[in-house]
């Protein structure tokens, strides 16, 4: 075939080196909660150019080794809290979680052609779609698109507000018997309206995970959240309750060994 199977070397950017660098620098000399030296004291330690060491700086910072404070400076972040996932905290929506979950809106409308193939209706069939964002100790953690096909809910009752439907339609889930359940993870990046409600910028990486629910046979919700992925990382087992904990806290309602 006429190669040598061999892969050509890429020149390493500066910022990656210095992020390197920076790295081992974290591990062996500071710890969690320190302040960092200011940008002119790294800049001269290292050699680089401030734009340099600002790179190498906002990329430790979306890796979520470091932290910015407004007043204080770069802190060394705190490592990333596991965060079990299993259906009685992070999968079925039911009232255990609802005190940690703040309902942002509820709307129902026409499922465009993606929606509707993901939950197996037809397309422009009425979805009720419920947002919300995870709070722990204050902070946003994760952000959550819950879809709902009103054919999965007829018996549900009128409402006057939107907080009222929101409500209803998490109630009438809650009375539903999930026989099967499935659930994927991939890496992303927050758009605009994510990045605004988990108070990161908008590109930030985060976890999305994507979560199918069946009763009597068949699909009668998805959910789509959305989780930090500077501050957390999901692990899967046979029990445990889900534990979202930011940088820097003590780790909340971990389930026991």
């Amino acid at each position: 075939m006429g190669t040598t199977g061999q892969l050509t070397a890429v020149p390493e950017p500066k910022y990656w080196h210095l992020r390197t660098v920076l790295l081992r620098a974290i591990d062996t000399e500071f710890s969690t909660g320190q302040i960092l030296p200011n940008e002119r004291e790294l800049s001269a330690r290292f050699g680089v150019a401030r734009a340099t060491l600002r790179q190498a700086l906002d990329q430790l910072e979306l890796e979520g080794r470091l932290v910015r404070r407004r007043g204080i400076g770069t802190l060394i972040a705190a490592p990333r809290v596991g965060v079990p996932v299993n259906r009685q905290e992070e999968g079925w929506p039911g009232a255990a979680r609802s005190q940690a979950w703040r309902t942002v809106d509820c709307t129902t409308a026409p499922a465009a052609r993606r929606l509707a193939e993901a939950l197996g209706v037809a397309e422009g069939a009425p979805v009720h779609t419920v947002r919300r964002v995870r709070l722990v100790q204050g902070r946003s953690m994760a952000t959550e698109s819950l879809h709902v096909p009103a054919a999965a809910l007829p018996h549900l009752p009128g409402f006057r507000a939107e907080s009222d439907r929101a409500r209803s339609v998490l109630r009438q889930l809650e009375r539903l018997e999930v026989d099967g359940e499935s659930r994927s993870v991939e890496l992303g990046v927050a758009e605009a309206e994510q990045a605004a409600l988990l108070e990161r910028p908008p590109g930030s990486p985060v976890l999305v995970m994507t979560t199918q629910y069946a009763a009597a046979g068949r699909l009668v919700a998805l959910a789509v959240s959305t989780y930090r992925a500077d501050t957390c990382k999901l692990t899967f087992g046979e029990t445990g309750l889900v534990e979202v904990t930011p940088v820097g806290a003590a780790p909340v309602g971990a389930a026991a060994s």
